[in-house]
């Protein structure tokens, strides 16, 4: 869970608020089921470590709280909602987003700290910050959105030093002189003058940094009296001598796409699917298109582009394994019509996996459309079964209803034990039994589901559609000379 307290706020006060934050979450969440609570305050040191970093931390305000649960808890989503609804509640200015947990979300989100992710991308920084600011108030609005908030901020509290050049020509420093004094007091010297000691007795080097420490420039006074040092000066003036400070408002973050300055929107879903979400994001983006400022685009990505491309690839692929089942029969059997029979099982299949979903309340995602592909060649093969013993039937009898029939009878047992062995074995799946139970289960749900429907028609719908489409045929001389002679 990310918490971001207000812009500006000092670290060791972010953590009394967290500490607080931790207090509510014990009261929600029963201690009874909480393993571990750890806080993550602030910018971590390393560079290294914020590059690995997508929670979304920009300053001392930020942190991250990484909740822990024991085996055997309530479902982690009755607390996430418990969490939504009482945090806000208790902490008005604070801001409370629940990231992807599991690598696969964070993956699809292609390291954004949320599934939808919109961009306001311009010259104009001030007229995007509007602008999304009115978005973000639309799609608070939208069902099944949560987690709403804007990634940047304007308000962060910043002094800015105007150096007086004339004043401080009289005591000999440049700007550059005040500005690596500044960096040296308050940053540390290891980006101005980087210092190293190589310790004779092992060969390693040590960075040396220096720096004023902290807690003696505590005011606004204490930075007056600041002294600005250089190698062209003997006795350091004061900053407040040479300077104007006045206080002012930046940038907590600065983000760009293409050189050009971005603000975003992030937000995730709570009880409705991400693609009816996206797609009253995008209704709401085209009745604010008039609105967007001079020069700026408005762009949707995250999850929601790999969403759209996922199911265009995996329906293409749907539709290219129906295809291909088909032709591979029609070489396997010489003929077109008996695959054509074979398939017919197939829409009762795609019928049963919707039935499955719905009932299930199973929004439509990337895995079950894999378990749709799945279905699709067991149905089938339970199909080949039934046909190519009617055709044998056919080819003895001369009659197809007698071959529909017998074929329906004797391929009854077979197909059921093989739709049964898949059913039951999908089952834990589909129950989402287990850690992390509940990023499979749409599979398993579609197979069953898709299983169920496709052995009924099977047993009895594919048998009907052989005698009717045989019933003004021939039966096949090769074939009834294949089974006299065999």
């Amino acid at each position: 869970m990310h918490v971001r307290t207000q812009i500006g706020t000092r670290v060791e006060e972010s953590a009394g608020q967290f500490a607080e934050v931790q207090k509510a979450i014990r009261k929600i969440i029963p201690p009874a089921e909480i393993e571990t609570l750890a806080d993550n305050i602030g910018m971590p040191i390393s560079g290294i470590n914020m590059t690995y970093n997508n929670t979304g931390v920009i300053g001392p305000q930020d942190g991250d709280i990484q909740i822990k649960l024991k085996e055997g808890h309530r479902p982690t989503e009755d607390y996430v909602l418990a969490l939504r609804e009482e945090l806000p509640r208790a902490f008005p200015g604070l801001t409370f987003a629940f990231l992807p947990a599991d690598i696969v979300s964070q993956i699809l989100n292609f390291g954004a700290p949320a599934p939808i992710d919109l961009q306001v991308r311009g010259a104009d920084v001030n007229a995007n910050f509007a602008y999304a600011g009115k978005l973000l108030g639309g799609i608070r609005r939208i069902p099944g959105v949560a987690d709403a908030r804007i990634q940047q901020s304007i308000s962060n509290p910043t002094f800015n030093i105007d150096v007086d050049r004339t004043r401080a020509q009289y005591v000999g420093l440049t700007e550059r002189d005040v500005t690596n004094s500044l960096v040296i007091n308050l940053a540390g010297s290891a980006q101005v003058a980087p210092t190293y000691y190589l310790n004779p007795d092992n060969g390693v080097s040590y960075s040396i940094v220096l720096q004023t420490p902290q807690f003696q420039i505590d005011s606004l006074s204490a930075l007056q009296t600041l002294p600005i040092t250089a190698a062209s000066t003997a006795i350091p003036p004061i900053l407040g001598g040479i300077a104007n400070i006045t206080r002012a408002t930046s940038s907590a973050v600065v983000s760009q796409y293409d050189i050009q300055s971005m603000v975003q929107i992030y937000a995730t879903t709570q009880g409705r699917d991400l693609g009816a979400v996206a797609s009253d994001v995008r209704a709401l983006i085209a009745d604010t298109a008039k609105q967007v400022p001079k020069g700026s685009s408005v762009a949707l990505l995250g999850q929601v582009q790999t969403m759209y491309a996922a199911f265009t690839g995996l329906l293409l692929g749907l539709l290219a394994a129906v295809v291909l089942i088909y032709f591979l029969i029609v070489v396997n059997f010489q003929s077109w019509s008996d695959p054509f029979v074979i398939i017919t099982a197939l829409p009762a299949a795609l019928a049963g996996i919707v039935w499955m979903l719905f009932a299930t309340h199973t929004t439509l995602s990337v895995p079950a459309l894999t378990g749709a592909i799945m279905c699709m060649g067991v149905a089938t093969a339970n199909s080949v079964l039934v046909i190519s013993f009617a055709r044998e039937r056919y080819a003895v009898t001369g009659d197809p209803v007698t071959a529909a029939i017998e074929a329906g009878f004797v391929r009854f047992r077979p197909v059921l034990m093989t739709a049964l062995a898949m059913i039951i074995g999908m089952l834990p799946m589909a129950l989402a039994l287990g850690e992390g139970g509940e990023q499979n289960a749409p599979l398993g749900r579609a197979v069953i589901g898709g299983l169920i429907l496709a052995t009924v028609a099977t047993l009895m719908f594919v048998p009907v559609v052989f005698s009717m489409v045989h019933r003004t045929m021939e039966p096949r001389t090769d074939v009834t000379s294949e089974v006299t002679h065999g």
